[in-house]
């Protein structure tokens, strides 16, 4: 049996910081059918785990939210043989008691991106993969498990809002998400999910609180440059405390990924497009996906 990779992808602060904790690294050149992943895909070892690692931003976080390839990254990760995907992103918290430094092990969303590719089926035919539980259930269970040998405070589950940006958000937005029952905001978790779902991988997400989002009036005698350098080191101390709960779950013993998990057959009645009508090119380009 070949040897288990898990995919990791990191956003802002723990993309630089995770891919210095990798050993014996081999830096893959992948090319897909959606273009140039973020960069070339390091995969060594974390640990006893072998590791497919991306940063979403790209060396020198070079990549604005909207402008990470999405499609590429997941796909890439996949041909290399990734079936499992932890990935990691700051957010900002939308409820007081989810405290900037704090962890987050999120299981919903609300998606209000509009500018970015969320399918890889967009030629291919008719798909729709089940997504009422956008994050797999077993991994984020693993997740929690394992959260209990470390010390950071990590909340087991949250609801995430995946804005388009760049921009932050205005405050009548801040309380309009808190109304709606959001705990995080953030600018990366979509469609990284929905096309992780498509490509039948068991995906997770750990959120990195580095603020209260606007809803949370800031101290007026605290100035910008201050408050700044306060959200900084509050990423910095998130990043630290996300390195050491995904080297715990990569700690655990046995396979993390399980084939019969119900991520890994979401595309087993997604397909509604009859097969003898199905684009057969765009179906042997996309095949990985089905693996």
């Amino acid at each position: 049996m070949a040897e288990e990779i898990i995919g990791v992808i990191g956003g802002s602060g723990l993309g630089e910081a995770l891919a210095e904790q990798i050993k014996n690294i081999e830096y893959q050149d992948i090319d897909t059918p959606f273009g140039k992943p973020s960069g070339p895909v390091a995969v060594g070892y974390l640990g006893a785990r072998k590791v497919a690692f991306l940063n979403r931003h790209g060396k020198g976080h070079t990549l604005s939210p909207s402008e990470a390839p999405y499609a590429a990254n997941i796909f890439a990760l996949k041909k290399l043989g990734a079936r499992t995907l932890i990935t990691g992103g700051a957010v900002g918290s939308l409820q007081e008691h989810i405290a900037p430094k704090e962890l987050v092990v999120v299981d919903q969303f609300i998606d209000k991106t509009f500018r970015r590719q969320s399918s890889f089926f967009a030629d291919f035919g008719a798909v729709h993969c089940e997504l009422a539980h956008p994050c797999c259930r077993r991994l984020r269970r693993k997740i929690v498990e394992a959260a209990k040998d470390i010390s950071a405070v990590t909340h087991d589950k949250g609801t995430y809002v995946c804005m388009e940006g760049p921009q932050f958000s205005t405050r009548a937005e801040s309380l309009m998400h808190r109304q709606w029952g959001a705990d995080l905001i953030g600018m990366t978790a979509m469609p990284e999910a929905k096309l992780a779902r498509e490509a039948q991988m068991c995906y997770a997400l750990i959120a990195l609180a580095s603020d209260y989002d606007c809803w949370k009036e800031h101290d007026p005698g605290i100035g910008k440059h201050e408050l700044l350098k306060e959200i900084i080191g509050n990423l910095t101390a998130a990043t630290a405390n996300a390195i050491e709960l995904i080297k715990a779950v990569l700690s655990i013993d046995g396979e993390l990924c399980d084939d019969s998990c119900p991520c890994r057959k979401s595309l087993e009645l997604a397909v509604w497009t009859p097969d003898e009508v199905l684009n057969k090119e765009e179906k042997e380009k996309l095949g990985v996906l089905f693996e």
